[in-house]
């Protein structure tokens, strides 16, 4: 068997384990589940860069653009109103345009710092301002101030320098534009990259979980549902079918444990087949000689009745006839000649009662214990009288069984009873109780009592425990007793007494409408005449 399964493990050895099967699909999992975190992160840096760019940093910028040419037009639009009134209130439009001016610039640095051109193109704004207002602002208002007297508007040196920065400042205007409107394109373009992102993520997954999921149904689950099919169909009593199963190391190894427990229970149910086929021949051959036993022993027991009854009958012609007249010797070989007739006489009627039993079946009826007590009582009558002995009787149930049977128990042990008595008169109590479902016998006597080592030896057929000459008997009654009672559906044993005597014990099944006895002993002495 193992040189047969050597194949097999070579063979598996080959194959991944599961444990290798499963790090494969996770490591592809985890693999796969990177990808898509570092893809999708990068998507959505992509996207929050892009609306940081135009959120915090284009849309403020422009807005920085337009406070700073509104701030130049109010310096301008003062420095007007100044030169042409010479009044002081016309100069906070200028004074306070200066300090927005320099707020936007700085704002506009701040927003803007990653974009060099533009900083230098703010730069160039902020040298321009300056300029025009060192060399045109600040002159015009001292000259003013000092005067007390206004005059024309600005010169066309300070205009053209002022439109010059305006330019400046439309171009950066346009410039910031121009960025926003490349912003917002790259934010959509990133929000739509990371919508493709997302969908291609979800459909990587679920081609990777779908791929992994046949993977491991291919590699783990149909070997496992394969070697459970076996292993069932084996369960299930086919042992002739072999499992092969080729799957990961594990499932092909407990396969192969599986088809080697297979195999050696499918050796093992051989063999008990083969002693159970041995046993049933053994045991109907038991049966055949059982029955050709008890078929040779009722008919020799039954053929025998008639030539013994010739030895006997002209045994003791030749007792009556020549009693006296032959010698001392002669008479006493004619007497052991009637003896040993009449008890092969007695010998073979009891192993012909003996052999009855069981071989044709009556219909059980309900006989009451009493009337079978009476009954037994009845036909040792004789005995009884000659041994003055008691029969008590309780109250005893009602049974079903054949009564000749049942009464021949009581009878043999009765008769027990009053043939090994001791000192006093034989007194015997016969008592019944519920166990179960059964009724419970006792019968006890106060006779000489047979010691515990004998209890199984007392009720094997031709079992002797005391000589012929001291009690009389075949050694059969108790073996009938024990074959009557077990055929009925109970059983027989002797129950060592307290007191001395004797106390047997035995089982009747309970009849379905049978009441439990009260269970008050009645003392019945009975003491029959001697017919």
């Amino acid at each position: 068997m193992s040189e047969r399964g050597a194949p097999a493990s070579r063979r598996v050895s080959s194959r991944w384990p599961l444990r290798r099967w499963l790090t494969l699909a996770i490591g592809v999992l985890v693999l796969v589940f990177i990808g898509a975190v570092v893809a999708g992160s990068l998507a959505i840096a992509g996207l929050t860069e892009a609306r940081t760019t135009i959120v915090d940093r284009v849309d403020p910028a422009v807005q920085h653009a337009l406070r700073l040419d509104t701030a130049l037009v109010d310096q301008e639009t003062g420095l007007r109103g100044y030169v042409l009134t010479a009044k002081d209130e016309f100069l906070e439009p200028y004074d306070s345009g200066v300090e927005r001016q320099r707020a936007a610039i700085a704002n506009l640095r701040r927003s803007i710092v990653v974009r060099t051109d533009l900083l230098d193109r703010i730069t160039s704004i902020e040298t321009d301002v300056e300029r025009w207002r060192t060399d045109y602002a600040e002159p015009t208002i001292d000259r003013v101030r000092a005067t007390g007297v206004g005059g024309d508007a600005q010169t066309e040196e300070g205009k053209r320098r002022f439109d010059q920065v305006r330019a400046a400042v439309g171009g950066l205007q346009r410039e910031l534009d121009l960025a926003r409107e490349e912003g917002r394109a790259t934010l959509a373009s990133a929000a739509s990259t990371l919508v493709i992102v997302c969908a291609t993520i979800a459909i990587v997954l679920l081609v990777v979980f779908l791929l992994v999921a046949v993977v491991l149904r291919a590699a783990v689950a149909g070997p496992l549902a394969q070697l459970t099919g076996g292993v069932r169909r084996v369960a299930d009593g086919d042992f002739q079918h072999e499992l092969r199963v080729t799957g990961p190391r594990e499932v092909t190894e407990l396969a192969g444990d599986v088809d080697s427990m297979r195999r050696r229970i499918l050796a093992e149910v051989s063999v008990q087949r083969e002693v159970n086929a041995a046993l049933d021949a053994r045991t109907e051959d038991l049966k055949r000689s059982n029955a050709e036993l008890e078929q040779f022993a009722y008919v020799a027991s039954h053929d025998l009745q008639e030539p013994l009854r010739k030895v006997a009958s002209f045994c003791q012609l030749l007792e009556r006839r020549y009693k006296g007249q032959l010698d001392d010797r002669a008479d006493q070989y004619i007497g052991f000649a009637v003896d040993g007739a009449k008890r092969m006489q007695v010998l073979i009627n009891d192993l012909l009662a003996f052999s009855r039993v069981g071989r044709h079946a009556r219909d059980r009826v309900p006989v009451a214990g009493a009337d079978l007590v009476a009954q037994a009582e009845t036909n040792l009558a004789e005995a009884i009288g000659e041994a003055g002995a008691v029969v008590e009787v309780g109250e005893l149930p009602t049974v079903l069984g054949e009564a000749p049977l049942l009464t021949a128990v009581f009878q043999n042990l009765i008769g027990n009873a009053v043939k090994f008595r001791g000192t006093q008169p034989p007194v015997v109590r016969i008592t019944a109780e519920r166990d179960g479902e059964h009724w419970l016998f006792t019968v006890v006597d106060n006779g000489i009592g047979i010691e515990p080592e004998f209890a199984e030896r007392v009720f094997v057929i031709f079992q002797r425990l005391h000589g012929k000459d001291a009690y009389p008997g075949t050694g059969i009654g108790l073996a009938m007793c024990r074959k009557i009672i077990e055929y009925h559906g109970g059983r027989i044993w002797l129950d060592p007494a307290d007191d001395g005597g004797t106390r047997f014990r035995f089982t009747l099944p309970v009849a379905a409408d049978a009441t439990t006895p009260a269970g008050t002993l009645a003392e019945t002495p009975t003491e029959k005449a001697q017919p």
